[in-house]
């Protein structure tokens, strides 16, 4: 059986690394360390089951990425998760109206992003932020 294969699209390599040790007992894990590169690698002819991204980025942040996902025929409907250090309020209005399955905080417990993100690929239906409930 083929493991889902997962990008993560952050700027901090200590996070690069860590995730490729949480996530890649289960899944094929690849990386880019902005948008640009994660947009580079999908235009190889990559595609994932699903992205992890950072919204802070140099270059082409989270929200451009996510949007360039959303407008795109090929990677349409490629869950998104979010993972950022910014607040809560702040990602939510970041992402008001984009594509993404879901959203976690840094710093984040590897057992709740593991949930997520078998989560998001059981159920590969974006879900706007809109619908995400203000804590």
């Amino acid at each position: 059986m083929t493991r889902p294969k997962i990008l993560i699209v952050d700027d901090s390599k200590p996070i690069l690394s860590l995730l490729r040790v949480i996530l890649g007992k289960k899944f094929d894990v690849y990386s880019a360390i902005d948008g640009f590169d994660a947009m580079n690698w999908l235009m190889s002819g990559h595609r994932p089951n699903l992205i992890i991204s950072d919204l802070q980025m140099p270059n082409i942040d989270g929200q451009e990425l996510s949007a360039y996902i959303a407008n795109s025929s090929y990677y349409e409907g490629i869950p998104i998760i979010i993972l950022s250090g910014a607040d809560e309020s702040e990602i939510q209005e970041c992402c008001k109206g984009m594509p993404i399955t879901d959203y976690i905080t840094k710093p984040f417990d590897p057992k709740e992003l593991l949930e997520k993100v078998n989560r998001a690929l059981q159920s590969k239906t974006s879900v706007s932020t809109e619908s995400f409930p203000l804590i």
